[in-house]
């Protein structure tokens, strides 16, 4: 037994190496509830990453229409959708587009008649391509004035500032057998772009484009309005009740020349922020006109007389020549030449001679000269400045004395005398126009407004900031909480131990200074480690169960071996 014991001490014992587990055994070994840990942990990872990255790939958004009616958003959103475009679309008829496609976008949705805006419903005359057998002349007539709203509504809606427009005509039915027809008019709606107004000049040129367009429609019978109810359009028969908005910003204009004028040369004497100033005007704007004839000789003694008729007649009556003498045999012979008597004898008879005819002339002469005459036609000016009244007020002057006290004293009377004739020269003072023109001191008070200290935290480029940061911020943070929170405790549980540096072996477990026999020979064990050490002691006592025997005995002996 002894031998046996002996040998079997001096053979060496050998341990057989125990298999570490696999991570997948550690984690199936794990608790229930670290596995429902970590897979939330796993959950939340994945979709923080997930947003962060869908968050990165959206990039820079831009507005690509603003402002669209509903069917012509509808109409621009499917054909982004056809063009595989990514929007997104806001209230207000806002459609966002990413920031590197909006021009190319907006020259393709042109080039296919988007949007089409408010003229988008508004028929023109193709309706007139269509025209059915049985139509009859009102449905024409009706036809022919919706296609001509049509063509104005386009023409309208081509200005910039004008987004959308309606017109409606009335246009009456003519007929012959009336005496008096009634004339045709108009009304425009307009709805103006935001922050957009429209001149004088554009709104006379709206009422001139559809009174031309209407046969015998006269410009004050068309009415333009804008989106608010607002008459824009001004008649001229109502510019006699008082003045009208061009008469009043001609007012304010001319005001405000003088103010400039009177600002340009007081301020760098005064100082700038110590010169106030006011101007009225009083502007005449009535229209006069005078037609006057003058009528004079003009039989002066350097003056030529101006002939406007002349009239000549002039009348002659002439008889013709009868025969004379004693009738008979005689006087029907030719005549014979006269000779004188002989001795105082009697002469013979003479022939009959041919008397002498009767002559009577008239002559009337008549000349008409011109008199002189004058027609004068005087208008008067509109827009005459009939009175002009400023009043100028300059602040006192700061006078620091020798202790640094500051104080306000007046002008001196010099000085607003000599600020006096300056305003009034650079206004045109008339005194026989009745002008006048107030310069006086006096001390301006200026509130105090302290700075409002705005806190970092509601500063504005702060405020941005975090609303641009807060989603992949909070992603961020989600992902660290799922990392550090669930994840990594669960894979430290599972994680296999470190090895040791030294191992304990049996004796010092035991803590006997005497060694059992054979021991020189004997591998040196490792002590237990919780369940491990306990597998090992169990599987040396099966595979040497004469050593253990004897490592038993001795712990209950207390002696040594």
């Amino acid at each position: 037994m002894d031998n046996a014991l002996s040998a079997t001490n001096a053979a060496p014992m050998m341990v057989t190496p125990i298999e570490a587990p696999t991570f997948v055994q550690r984690m199936n070994g794990l608790p229930l509830r670290s596995k429902l840990t970590m897979g939330v942990g796993l959950l939340a990872l994945a979709g923080a990453v997930l947003a962060v990255t869908l968050w990165s790939a959206q990039g820079d958004y831009r507005p690509l229409f603003t402002g669209l009616a509903d069917k012509d958003g509808g109409a621009v959103i499917g054909q982004l959708s056809a063009l595989q475009v990514p929007y997104k679309h806001e209230a207000g008829g806002t459609i966002l587009v990413p920031a590197s496609q909006v021009y190319e976008l907006r020259m393709k949705l042109a080039a296919l008649g988007l949007p089409k805006g408010g003229t988008g419903n508004a028929v023109g005359f193709e309706l007139m391509d269509k025209s059915s057998i049985g139509q009859t002349q009102f449905n024409e007539r009706m036809n022919f004035q919706r296609a001509l709203e049509g063509e104005l509504t386009r023409t309208i809606t081509a200005m910039s500032d004008v987004a959308d427009a309606r017109v409606h005509l009335a246009i009456p039915q003519q007929n012959g057998f009336f005496r008096e027809q009634q004339k045709p008019s108009a009304s425009v709606m307009l709805t103006l772009r935001g922050g957009r107004t429209l001149d004088r000049s554009q709104i006379a040129g709206i009422v001139h484009l559809v009174s031309s367009s209407v046969p015998e429609l006269a410009p004050k019978a068309v009415s333009v309005l804008d989106q608010t109810g607002a008459l824009l359009s001004q008649n001229s028969g109502d510019a006699g009740n008082g003045l009208d908005s061009q008469q009043l910003q001609y007012k304010q204009q001319v005001e405000a020349g003088y103010n400039k004028r009177i600002f340009d040369l007081l301020e760098p004497v005064v100082g700038r922020d110590n010169l106030r100033s006011t101007v009225t005007v009083d502007v005449d704007f009535s229209q006069t006109e005078a037609t006057a004839e003058e009528y004079r000789p003009n039989q002066g003694a350097n003056t030529q007389a101006a002939v406007r008729s002349s009239q000549s007649n002039e009348q002659s009556n002439a008889n013709a020549a009868l025969p004379t003498g004693v009738p008979g045999a005689a006087t029907n012979q030719p005549p014979v030449p006269a000779t004188a008597p002989i001795n105082g004898a009697s002469a013979p008879l003479q022939a009959a001679q041919g008397g002498g005819g009767a002559n009577n002339s008239r002559r009337e002469q008549v000349t008409n000269y011109e008199v002189d005459k004058t027609v004068r036609v005087t208008r008067g000016a509109v827009g005459n400045v009939k009175r002009l009244n400023a009043a100028v007020v300059v602040n006192q002057k700061q006078v620091t004395d020798a202790k640094g006290k500051t104080t306000s004293q007046p002008v001196p009377a010099e000085e607003i005398t000599r600020l006096t004739d300056i305003v009034k020269e650079a206004m045109g003072f008339n005194a026989e126009r009745g002008d006048s023109v107030k310069v006086v001191s006096a001390p301006f008070i200026v509130d105090k407004t302290e700075p409002v200290d705005v806190p970092l935290w509601k500063q504005p480029w702060l405020t941005d900031l975090l609303r641009s940061a807060m989603v992949p911020t909070a992603c961020v943070l989600i992902a660290l909480i799922a990392v550090f929170g669930m994840i990594r405790p669960a894979i430290r549980a599972a994680a296999p131990l470190p090895p040791e540096e030294k191992p304990e072996t049996v004796d010092e477990v035991v803590d006997d200074p005497e060694l059992l026999p054979g021991v020189e020979g004997m591998p040196r064990l490792e002590a237990p480690l919780h369940n491990e050490k306990l597998e090992r002691a169990r599987t040396m006592a099966r595979d040497n169960p004469v050593a253990v025997a004897n490592i038993v005995r001795d712990w209950m002996a207390g002696e040594a071996a």
